[in-house]
């Protein structure tokens, strides 16, 4: 997985999600649409900041990030702000590590990863978090979230 690119100086400009919002109109108007997957990571990283309760270590805010960025691809599809429902109420009720796990091994994921890749959103993947931290999560879940990266990437 290829790492994020640096952010552009218009992107760090941006102090709220809002900002980044208004820029990702204004490139995609004006022609600039490298900035688009770099405002939507720092939208992400926006939202994750003010999170609350605030994430406790690298894991949880990794999972974090990953739930938002996934929220951003339900208002790309929709036109409108979701919040991702299924996928909170998962985590409310098996904790975040329990959470990921399973829906890292759920038979239907590829479709959202599709969508995160063409976003340039493919960092936040539930698989990618799972893979990055395999100390947090089951040697099943961190196999299964490799070999369906690798399968991602054909």
């Amino acid at each position: 997985m290829a790492e994020p690119t640096p952010l552009d100086d218009l992107v760090l400009r941006c102090k709220t999600p809002e900002d980044c919002d208004r820029l990702i109109t204004n490139a995609t108007a004006k022609g600039r649409p490298d900035l688009v997957p770099q405002a939507l990571q720092h939208k992400v990283n926006l939202r994750t900041a003010s999170h609350l309760p605030p994430p406790t270590n690298d894991v949880k805010r990794d999972c974090v990030q990953a739930i938002y960025a996934y929220e951003e691809i339900l208002f790309m599809t929709h036109g409108r702000r979701l919040r991702a429902g299924r996928t909170r109420q998962a985590v409310d009720n098996k904790g975040l590590i329990a959470a990921f796990e399973g829906f890292v091994n759920r038979p239907d994921g590829a479709a959202g990863f599709k969508n995160l890749r063409d976003a340039g959103l493919h960092n936040f993947a539930y698989e990618a978090v799972v893979a990055r931290h395999p100390q947090a999560f089951s040697i099943e879940a961190v196999e299964r979230a490799r070999q369906r990266l690798a399968q991602f990437q054909e």
